[in-house]
């Protein structure tokens, strides 16, 4: 799809499904996504959204693949920037792999704009770091972007 793509690769000791909860439950992403939460019922074909904490839409698309504990694939728009929303859509995919105790997750989010993948791998990296403080100490690592 891409000539430009992000890649993110952690391990996290948790389980397939207390990740994919943590990915698709809104209370949870408030927690690491600096107060921000997606909506969606996560089934291949319906809309997802992310929102501010005022309850702006941040991105929307759809949700292209779901298989819990697995895989979730999604169309992706940026909306509240409009430099990044006139770049189009893109894909991220989660990949979920359990490893014993441990769970890979790898994070691929492609667009054909590279202005676009150089704002999501600066957001990334901090997103997903909180997400692995949160699941294995229950806090955060970081509180603000």
């Amino acid at each position: 799809m891409s000539s430009d793509t992000f890649v993110y690769v952690t391990y996290i000791r948790t389980t397939p499904g207390k990740l994919w909860e943590a990915l698709t439950t809104p209370e949870f992403i408030r927690q690491y996504w600096f107060g921000m939460h997606q909506q969606s019922d996560w089934k291949p074909g319906s809309g997802w959204k992310m929102l501010f904490s005022d309850g702006r839409v941040a991105d929307g698309g759809e949700v292209l693949e779901s298989e819990p504990g697995k895989r979730l694939v999604l169309k992706w728009r940026n909306e509240f920037r409009e430099d990044l929303k006139d770049a189009g859509w893109s894909q991220c995919t989660y990949d979920i792999e359990a490893l014993g105790d441990a769970v890979k997750l790898t994070v691929t989010h492609a667009s054909e704009s590279k202005p676009f993948i150089e704002a999501v791998s600066g957001g990334w990296p901090k997103i997903l770091s909180n997400l692995k403080s949160l699941l294995e100490t229950g806090q955060v690592a970081l509180t603000t972007k």
